[in-house]
């Protein structure tokens, strides 16, 4: 008697019965492909499948990923020289929140994790906007409460960065449950580097989101290296992209190092978020060339031609300069004058956030309850007796 015919109907849909035992491979035969659709020469790949893009929106987003380069070796000198306590740059990685924002609305609502600062800057948070965060004055949003970098804008629907790895993920979940409810034409975005994949709220956020068919995006930023933890010592699978079938998401695997690629995918993802109300995952594949941040050397656990390749053989700025310079939308003049203007807007910045005065200490202690409570109240008043007899370990422009 034959069973190909018999199958209960299980809660899910209906499940068919064989008399052969046969477990699911740990693997499929073949790796999953990754998307592409510059050369690394950023020569146009013939019969390609991606969306186009405008001369405004590609010469924004060229702009933009110098910038954002520009920006990253200036502040990384300024925390070298002393003048600011952190940071961290997204050398190597500048196609992935620079093109990923370009093909997003302004209402889509984005969850980052740490290395988007890309984002904020399409978006038009300005070069003194980001140092005024990165110097903690009192023009800064988070009134000098965050470690730099650490920015937020509800202007431009920009939560606030939070160094706990992952926990944006089951927000961003519920963040795009609630749009659905509301009917709202917008999706959330939240970005993911490959180590917090290994975190538990990448899973709970990525089942939540799929059964609750909430509109998300979750960008995955597969680098290579959680810190110093390689992608091998993290997991056996497939990268990222192989995780989202599991949870019966819709997935991806792009070249992070393309900008056109990145632009394409989010592009679909986003169509197919809102219209079809479901989660998509995305994973870029991508290198992290500089250092987790300030507070590491990458040269201890990685090969230093390894860095040197990706930088010089794969770098996304280069690739796509070379795309808009060959179609004639981009020149060496206009190179020059970017490259100068920006470098002399940001030292200016940067001149101006020095000099403006940090916040008062009593911002320390507000904006979480209503009424202080007795133990907050006795907290402020020790730090302020603190400050009054050692006034040499605490900085002279702070307001008691």
């Amino acid at each position: 008697m034959t069973l190909a015919w018999q199958s209960v109907d299980f809660p899910g849909g209906k499940v068919s019965y064989t008399s052969e035992m046969s477990f699911i491979s740990e693997s499929s035969q073949t790796r999953v492909p990754c998307y592409r659709v510059l050369e690394d020469d950023g020569d146009l790949i013939s019969d390609c499948d991606f969306q186009q893009v405008s001369k405004e929106v590609a010469v924004k987003m060229y702009s933009n990923m110098v910038t954002l380069q520009i920006m990253d070796n200036i502040f990384y000198e300024a925390q070298r020289q002393g003048r600011i306590s952190f940071y961290l740059t997204s050398a190597g990685e500048e196609a992935i929140s620079i093109a990923s924002a370009a093909a997003l609305s302004e209402q889509d609502i984005i969850l980052p994790q740490y290395r988007e600062p890309g984002v904020l800057l399409w978006r038009g948070f300005t070069l003194q906007e980001f140092a005024d965060q990165c110097f903690g004055n009192k023009a800064d949003y988070g009134k000098g409460r965050q470690m730099p970098i650490h920015y937020g804008s509800k202007k431009h629907n920009f939560f606030t960065i939070s160094s706990p790895i992952a926990t944006q993920l089951p927000q961003a979940a519920g963040i795009a449950y609630s749009l659905k409810m509301d009917n709202k034409k917008a999706c959330v975005v939240s970005y993911i580097g490959d180590g917090g994949t290994s975190e538990g709220d990448f899973h709970a956020g990525l089942n939540f989101a799929a059964v609750m068919e909430a509109p998300v995006i979750f960008f995955c930023r597969n680098n290579g290296w959680a810190i110093s933890t390689n992608v091998s010592e993290q997991f056996r699978s497939d990268g990222i992209v192989v995780k989202g079938r599991a949870y019966g998401i819709r997935s991806i695997r792009v070249d992070g190092n393309d900008a056109l690629a990145v632009y394409s995918a989010v592009s679909a993802a986003r169509e197919m978020a809102i219209n079809e109300q479901r989660p998509i995952l995305i994973e870029a594949l991508t290198y992290r060339v500089g250092h987790h941040s300030t507070s590491d050397d990458s040269t201890k656990y990685r090969q230093l031609d390894e860095i040197v390749y990706w930088k010089k053989a794969r770098d996304p700025v280069n690739r796509f300069r070379n795309w808009v310079q060959n179609i004639g939308w981009w020149s060496e003049q206009q190179e020059t004058q970017l490259r100068n203007s920006v470098r002399k807007q940001l030292l200016e910045a940067i001149q101006v956030a020095e000099k403006t005065e940090k916040p008062p200490l009593s911002e320390l202690f507000t904006d979480v309850y209503d009424h202080p409570p007795s133990n907050l109240e006795e907290q402020e008043k020790h730090l302020r007796e603190t400050v009054t007899i050692h006034p040499k370990d605490y900085p002279s422009d702070i307001s008691v």
